[in-house]
């Protein structure tokens, strides 16, 4: 499934739900759909909001596709240049809670998916991320 999305909240809400849609369709387990929503709203709000600055002329694109062995999503923009793979690591310590939030995303996204992959072509961001699934 591909959706031709805004660059507005609204819109990434909208692609999760497809996403928990197609993943209860397919009966994934609940973990492993949560862990999968929570990459794409992820990824998909730090293109909204990062990329295409929260304009709503401004489109990018998901697709979605569950087959028996894989779960992948992947995203496009037409942004500035980023790979998210390149993100350093981060550990959680107490100062922590001294600092503005953010910077976990990509954290998470990497807990919950096995394999984030990165590519820039004609002018465009190109985000796979692909999450193994065990035989039901």
């Amino acid at each position: 499934m591909t959706l031709e999305l805004q660059a507005t909240p609204e819109e990434v809400m909208r692609a999760v739900e497809k996403l928990q849609a197609m993943g209860e369709e397919r009966d994934l387990p609940m973990k492993t759909l949560f862990g999968l929503t929570l990459a794409l709203e992820e990824c998909a709000s730090n293109i909204v909001n990062h990329a295409l600055n929260c304009d709503a002329s401004r489109k990018f694109s998901v697709d979605l596709e569950i087959s028996e062995s894989q779960a992948t999503i992947e995203l496009r923009d037409s942004g500035p240049e980023y790979d998210p793979t390149q993100a350093s690591e981060r550990e959680p310590s107490p100062d922590d809670d001294d600092e503005p939030p953010g910077g976990w995303g990509i954290q998470l996204v990497r807990r919950y998916t096995d394999e984030m992959l990165y590519e820039r072509t004609a002018e465009e961001n190109i985000l796979r991320l692909t999450k193994r699934l065990e035989p039901a």
